[in-house]
């Protein structure tokens, strides 16, 4: 005789699944929760948004359309550029890099030469505009421009072209080619 199946059940098992999937994949959350937010509460409110959110839109996801990763990817970005928009909205957004925050990187860093660098590029990629810090975070994740695309809702061709431009970008940047008349 089968047992019937109940909606407790199966409520169980969907909750069941996502908390699986979710830890094999919650360095998505963490990458985006620290491009997004330069304080400990602001990205802990984040990384807490960003698995409600997942959570209550986990019963449309479709394996058979986006891998969990992809569809992760998708969820943290809309919840922390809809965050940001928020923020702005109430407050203006500060562009320096906050005295702790590199303090905070600095402990988890093996050397003061690797602290640095790494506040520097975190407080590169937080001051990106959301496409271009959502393209490079893909990009550092080895995600290809298919992949890229599908996550951001643009063609292939438009995330490859948009990353060359931003690595440009970035090479400028971090390589500033002095003023001939100088």
């Amino acid at each position: 005789m089968d047992i019937p199946v109940t909606a407790t059940d199966a409520t169980i098992d969907l909750q069941q699944r996502f908390a699986r999937l979710l830890a094999q994949h919650q360095g998505i959350v963490l990458k985006v929760a620290r491009a997004w937010t330069r304080d400990i509460d602001d990205r802990q409110d984040l990384i807490q948004e960003i698995s409600v959110q997942a959570w209550r839109a986990f019963p449309t996801f479709a394996p058979e359309k986006a891998q969990f990763s992809t569809w992760l990817y998708r969820v943290a970005l809309n919840v922390a550029i809809s965050q940001q928009r928020g923020r702005r909205l109430r407050q203006r957004h500060h562009a320096d890099v906050e005295p702790g925050y590199i303090e905070q990187l600095a402990t988890t860093s093996d050397t003061a030469e690797d602290a640095a660098q790494l506040a520097q590029l975190h407080a590169l990629i937080h001051s990106l505009p959301p496409m271009d810090r959502a393209l490079l975070l893909l990009h550092l994740d080895d995600y290809s421009h298919q992949q890229i695309g599908e996550v951001l809702g643009i063609s292939a061709s438009n995330a490859a072209t948009r990353l060359h431009r931003l690595r440009q970008q970035l090479r400028q940047q971090a390589n500033p080619t002095p003023n001939a008349r100088g």
